[in-house]
């Protein structure tokens, strides 16, 4: 039912991979070569790329938006702001590239590397009463992506594509005494030699293996024996070896860098969950932040109430109208009032810590950070309806969106391919060779030669090119060619390894099945959490109403004499209590509705996320800061 989207999200990787080339945070350089021997070299990749280092710094708009000691904060810049500085997104911005690295080196035929980074859960708010980004935990990344195509390496060991070049010169003088001088009429056998040898090897993703030889050795001795002295001798060989039964498939032989593949795929997955995780815990740090700015307002007209309320008193009390006890009740509620700001303005000052935290790359490097305020321009809104779809409908949107489903996929696509592996290996060793030699001989006649050996072919006679010639000529050829045939009895590793693998791609089965049902869980929770939240901010709106009447009403009542102070102070306090209950009400709304993106997979679209900004750690947008506040600026 995914196969329409899994298509969708080959391309959104596909075109990742390409603005991952074009990414300003991370970059892998090679290095320009030498004018001669580079270039030379250049074929064979000995050059080092060299990663840029890490970026410690923030970029500009972090700064652009201080204006006389405050910064200006919109839901924009903040998305902006985390997209560009946040350390987790920054770090998991690596994943790709180190995928890439893998898929580099199952190319070259290297074995599977473990290079999987975890997704950080991001800050919380400093009250998380009420808050949750993500019921279930999956926004956490607690192995979802770990193992995402991470495969042990069990079957038949891939080829290594990467051909060699050997190239060896040796050279030396031996002496050998003899103890019979007739046959070689010296005492004292001596041999100057000289010796090439260089290899090619290859091997090839179909199970081929390919050896080419050139070996050219010469000998000069001190001997009558020798026909030809110096003698030059060399050969050329070709072996060729193929798999016909273990290792004999292509898809085989290429698994690893199918899981590499894949690999690649889950860390373009884990990028975007850590974006979309990183991003949901920065809103619900904005929207508390201003929640706790909603709460310092309202404690302090609280406690500017409470305070006038002391002040009357004291004047009622002077003349006679009001006993003394009412002013020390006054003066008790007025306490209490400076006591709630002081925890409120408590809140906004270790929130704003949190959230420049989460903004700042290099936070404690910034101390002129930490001397300023944060003021955020958007007010907490809540629309008067939510439009949403039905369940039905929400449940499989959902199934299409969360990543956590793409990753699970391609998991179980990963593990198929390890299987092949695994059930290869169960299968005999049978290789085929052929070996083809040609051999050349050649020098100048032995000066001393004492003719024991008959006269010399002049055919022989000559150098090197004489010698080349034959063997190019194929004057001398061998020929062989056979097969080899191993059978391991019981073979109880490989038939593990096999009953092993099943039992894994059932496990990733299974934890597809579990990723789906909580999935489901997730947009059922979640809406209900969204609904919910909607009855308790509507019915906080109408508490506070009603509290904001009866605190007008008992005023009235004190003004005119049959009410008392007592009763004053606690229309006060519940008045104080609905507010703060509908600006929590108002911030619980928020969380619910970010839950809600993140539950069916909305995040970046709702906020206009672009994965290719992620990617680069650029926001193209500009931050604009309102004309009122531009006036701050210090002169």
């Amino acid at each position: 039912m995914y196969s329409f989207h899994n298509r969708l999200a080959l391309l959104w990787v596909a075109s990742t991979s390409i603005v991952l080339a074009q990414s300003s945070e991370v970059s892998i350089e090679s290095p320009k070569p030498p004018p001669v021997v580079g270039h030379i070299l250049t074929p064979f990749h000995l050059e080092k790329r060299k990663v840029a280092p890490a970026t410690l710094s923030n970029t500009p708009r972090l700064e652009s938006l201080v204006r006389a000691g405050n910064l200006y904060l919109s839901v924009q810049d903040v998305i902006a702001l985390v997209l560009e500085n946040n350390l987790d997104i920054a770090v998991q911005r690596y994943s790709p590239f180190l995928a890439r690295e893998v898929l580099r080196r199952s190319e070259g035929g290297g074995f599977l590397r473990s290079v999987d980074t975890p997704i950080a859960a991001g800050p919380t708010s400093v009250s998380t009463a009420g808050v949750s980004v993500n019921a279930n935990g999956l926004a956490g990344g607690a192995g979802l992506g770990s193992g995402g195509g991470i495969v042990s390496q069990i079957g038949p060991v891939p080829p290594n594509l990467d051909p060699s070049l050997y190239a060896s010169f040796s050279t030396g003088h031996l002496t050998t005494p003899l103890t019979n001088e007739s046959f070689d009429q010296t005492s004292v056998l001596t041999n100057s030699y000289r010796q090439y040898i260089f290899q090619y090897a290859q091997q090839f993703i179909t199970g081929t293996s390919a050896q080419f030889t050139f070996y050219d050795y010469r000998s000069l001795l001190n001997s009558a024996v020798p026909l030809f002295n110096p003698s030059i001798t060399g050969f050329v060989d070709l072996q060729i070896s193929q798999n016909l039964l273990q290792g004999f498939n292509i898809g085989v032989n290429n698994r690893d860098i199918r899981i590499a593949k894949n690999n690649m795929k889950v860390s373009n997955l884990q990028l975007k969950l850590q974006v979309a995780t990183t991003v949901s815990a920065a809103l619900n740090l904005y929207w508390d932040l201003v929640s706790f700015v909603d709460a310092v307002r309202i404690k302090e007209q609280a406690l500017a109430t409470s305070q006038k309320l002391y002040d009357d008193d004291r004047k009622m009390v002077k003349i006679g109208s009001l006993p003394a006890v009412e002013v020390t009740r006054a003066a008790a509620q007025v306490s209490v009032g400076k006591q709630d700001l002081l925890f409120a303005q408590t809140n906004v000052q270790q929130q704003e810590i949190v959230l420049k935290n989460a903004l700042s790359r290099n936070a404690m490097a910034n101390t002129w950070l930490d001397d300023v305020h944060i003021v955020p321009l958007n007010p907490i809104e809540v629309p008067k309806t939510d439009e949403l779809k039905p369940l039905p409908e929400l449940i499989p949107e959902a199934m299409a969106n969360r990543v956590e489903i793409q990753q699970s996929q391609v998991n179980i696509d990963s593990q198929k391919i390890a299987i092949r592996g695994s059930r290869n290996g169960l299968l005999p060793t049978l290789q085929a060779f052929l070996e083809l030699t040609n051999n050349g001989l050649s020098g100048p006649v032995n000066p001393i030669y004492n003719g024991q050996s008959g006269a010399p072919d002049l055919y022989f006679a000559g150098g090197t090119g004489n010698a080349l010639g034959q063997i190019f000529r194929r004057d001398f050829p061998n020929y062989s060619a056979g097969v080899s045939l191993t059978i391991p009895f019981r073979n109880r590793a490989a038939q593990a390894d096999y009953v092993t693998d099943q039992l894994q791609l059932r496990q990733a089965e299974l934890r597809f099945q579990r990723v789906a049902n909580q999935v489901t869980v997730d947009v059922k929770t979640a809406l209900i959490g969204l609904q919910q939240a909607r009855a308790r901010y509507e019915t906080a709106v109408d508490t506070r109403k009603l509290g904001e009447q009866s605190l007008k009403d008992e005023q009235n009542r004190f003004q005119h004499g049959v009410s008392s102070v007592t009763l004053v102070i606690q229309a006060q306090r519940d008045l104080a209590n609905d507010e703060d209950a509908e600006v929590q009400a108002m911030a619980n709304y928020t969380h619910a509705k970010i839950a809600f993106d993140m539950a069916m997979g909305r995040t970046l679209e709702v906020n206009n996320i672009s994965m290719q900004e992620a990617v680069a750690g650029h926001v193209g947008r500009e931050s604009l800061i309102p004309d009122d506040k531009k006036q701050e600026l210090p002169k």
